[in-house]
């Protein structure tokens, strides 16, 4: 079978056609769901995934534990069997499978909004950016790429997240970058990174019973789940805000212990 370097379709280039990954598989087109089967949405999510990856690597990952020869044969079945739906949104050659240029992949998206605020720019649209990403990536399906997918993409995430608080602190938006370092934290509640940046917000606020609440809240956290206490650097943050509590507390101590030498420091 001669295949065209061409798209498989006509029809996208006047649609709007949409690959949503993040939250679950759904092809949209025009807004209105294409009912994908469950087989073909594995070959469409891949190739969404891994663009410009040869026939060989796809049928691969997606017939790991059968022959090249048979796991290949399955991959020009599928692609047969997408190529008779005129809504495919497949773009092929002699060697690689790629989705066509017209389809948005929700993925795509939150790739290019990391890599905008990795090289230093502030997202134009915040609340979208805070959202990018907020479902993993194919809930429900346990295939290896689509794990380590959803690792990589919770990481970039992540990373995104924290950087965004990061610049609106330096900035002095300190609402904006709590906004962000919340966002964080709820995808990974005991990642200490993000509870780490709400104290340093609420500080920069001078909101010192806030630093001091979140900070214990934290560590009473990563007790109860992992018997750690916070790394040095964390509790670094309110040395200058817990030494007067620390000394006030050791001298309490003291008079406890020794009342007699309270009332000799009391009388001389």
């Amino acid at each position: 079978m001669a295949d065209s370097p061409t798209p498989t379709t006509g029809k996208l280039r006047d649609a709007e056609v949409r690959l949503h990954l993040l939250g679950g598989f759904r092809l949209t087109h025009d807004d209105t769901p294409v009912v994908v089967p469950r087989g073909l949405q594995r070959v469409i999510a891949l190739i969404g995934l891994r663009p410009a990856t040869t026939r060989t690597h796809l049928a691969g990952l997606l017939w790991p534990e059968t022959t090249e020869e048979r796991a290949l044969s399955s991959l020009r079945t599928a692609l047969w069997r997408l190529r008779q739906d005129p809504y495919c949104p497949l773009a092929t050659n002699a060697d690689t499978v790629r989705l066509d240029p017209a389809v948005q992949v929700d993925v795509d998206k939150l790739v290019d909004t990391a890599g905008r605020v990795r090289d230093g720019q502030t997202p134009a649209d915040a609340a979208q950016a805070l959202a990018a990403g907020r479902h993993d990536l194919l809930p429900g399906w346990y295939d290896e790429w689509v794990l380590t997918e959803r690792e990589r993409l919770r990481q970039l995430r992540l990373h995104m997240l924290e950087q965004v608080a990061g610049h609106h602190l330096v900035a002095g938006r300190h609402g904006e970058a709590l906004d962000a370092a919340l966002e964080a934290m709820a995808a990974e509640p005991l990642r200490e990174t993000p509870h780490r940046l709400v104290v340093r917000i609420h500080l920069a606020e001078g909101n010192a019973f806030e630093a001091v609440h979140a900070f214990y809240v934290y560590r009473d956290l990563l007790l109860r789940e992992l018997r750690l206490e916070p790394s040095p650097a964390m509790s670094a943050l309110l040395d200058d805000t817990l030494e007067p509590i620390r000394r006030a507390s050791q001298a309490a101590s003291t008079s406890r212990r020794y009342p007699a030498l309270r009332s000799t420091q009391q009388g001389g």
